[in-house]
């Protein structure tokens, strides 16, 4: 197994907290579509956790670290901190108006939500 990373680098930097609720996971679709749109890139927020050094320095090069976490909890923004970054731009779900629960049929509309607060935040 390796901890070399093979991601290129980039400018916007998406680390969702994939946590084990609806909310979690809303955000980690949010990140899959920002990505998907071209607004910036999701990455390992597990690679950084763990403090896997080729992931640390490919995200030290980025210009913008967006964090989004499901709920008040703020795992993936606490991740970042500790592992020493400043995390540029962030949403937190349930700040948005979206009720946590562990109901896993995700709807559109949430992920659209956490998906326009980050476009907002980011310019784009």
């Amino acid at each position: 197994m390796s901890d070399t990373c093979t991601c290129e680098p980039t400018e916007v930097l998406i680390f969702p907290c994939s946590g084990g609720s609806n909310v979690g996971q809303i955000v980690n679709q949010a990140g899959v579509e920002l990505t998907r749109a071209g607004v910036g890139k999701l990455y390992c927020l597990a690679g950084i956790g763990g403090h896997l050094e080729s992931f640390i320095e490919s995200a030290k090069v980025a210009k913008r670290i967006v964090a989004i976490d499901g709920c008040q909890a703020g795992c993936a923004k606490k991740t970042l901190e500790h592992a020493g970054f400043n995390v540029t731009d962030y949403a937190i779900a349930t700040e948005l108006g979206i009720k946590k629960n562990h109901d896993f049929n995700l709807l559109p509309e949430d992920i659209n939500i956490v998906c326009l607060d980050i476009r907002k935040q980011l310019g784009r």
